[in-house]
């Protein structure tokens, strides 16, 4: 890949933009190679730019918090792009809608809702991850939804066009959202009902707790590993894998959190061979033993 043009437009801009690039620090397994470019864009002019130079001339992977992401040992040939914080603006258009940029966290968003009593993002507290990244998986917990909420997705394309798409012109599948590769989530546009703040707050609290009960924290961890196989059993992943797998099971430092099933964990220095293994076992005991097919929700990054 020819990287001159890159270099220049790096210092143009004097850009965030950097070559061969450590990405075990921006994702939440901590576990991967380098990006051959890395890139954060302060604003829609500079990235709007660079995807005019970069034109498609090799992967793109758009990051967010990295929280369900796991990269390979090796060098992603091609550009990582991670909205600087300028894309995580919110404010609120009606009583009840808030616009979001997608690099805002899904906490920060709930924790807004709250202060304006705009009630229905309340789900959002608990997922430690971007709007942009909840979008891209249709994350939810707790019975609901991005789709449940959200009224339009603000983009831009490889060729730094920007588009609108209302939510009816989307197809939301489970913790999957089918839409091109090719766009970036620059905002998105949510409604709720107003409510009281201390109802809001409790509800928040309430699932918060649930959450933490059930849940492992403050560790190497990519969340949920695999996604609840709904079109095959009622049963949830964590207890598939618990009916299948011997609690102890572990490859190198990848290991199955003892809290939470479904919760796979670098221990201290795991490579992504130890975690692909572990996760591959898993896939294979599951099917062993129940019959059941349990596909990734997690995405690795090659």
């Amino acid at each position: 890949m020819e990287l001159k043009d890159i270099e220049d437009f790096k210092n143009k801009y004097n850009a965030d933009l950097f070559f061969n690039t450590d990405i075990k620090k921006f994702n939440w397994f901590n576990i991967g190679g380098k990006s051959k470019i890395f890139f954060k864009p302060k604003n829609l002019i500079e990235l709007k730019e660079f995807l005019k130079l970069y034109n498609n001339r090799g992967k793109m992977f758009i990051l967010g918090m990295g929280s369900n992401v796991l990269f390979k040992d090796n060098t992603y040939e091609g550009v990582i792009i991670k909205l600087s914080n300028n894309f995580s603006t919110l404010s609120k258009l009606k009583s009840d809608t808030i616009i979001a940029g997608s690099a805002c966290s899904q906490k920060k968003l709930s924790e807004f809702a709250l202060e304006n009593g705009i009630s229905g993002l309340e789900f959002m507290y608990c997922i430690p991850g971007s709007v942009g990244g909840g979008l891209q998986m249709n994350s939810g917990c707790f019975g609901t939804e991005f789709k449940d909420k959200l009224i339009s997705l603000q983009c831009i394309d490889t060729n730094g066009n920007i588009r609108v798409l209302p939510s009816n012109k989307i197809k939301f599948k489970y913790r999957s959202i089918a839409i091109s590769e090719n766009l970036i989530f620059l905002s998105a546009t949510f409604q709720g009902k107003l409510s009281s703040k201390k109802k809001i707050k409790n509800l928040m609290e309430e699932l918060f707790l649930k959450k933490n009960n059930s849940q492992p924290s403050k560790i190497k961890t990519g969340g949920s590993t695999f996604k609840n196989p709904i079109d095959q059993t009622t049963k949830k992943a964590w207890e598939l894998i618990k009916e299948s797998v011997p609690e102890n099971t572990s490859f190198g430092d990848a290991y199955i959190s003892k809290k939470h099933s479904n919760f796979f964990v670098n221990k201290n220095n795991a490579s992504f061979e130890e975690m692909n293994s572990l996760i591959n076992f898993v896939k294979r005991n599951v099917k062993d033993k129940t019959g059941i097919n349990i596909n990734l929700e997690i995405k690795i990054i090659e």
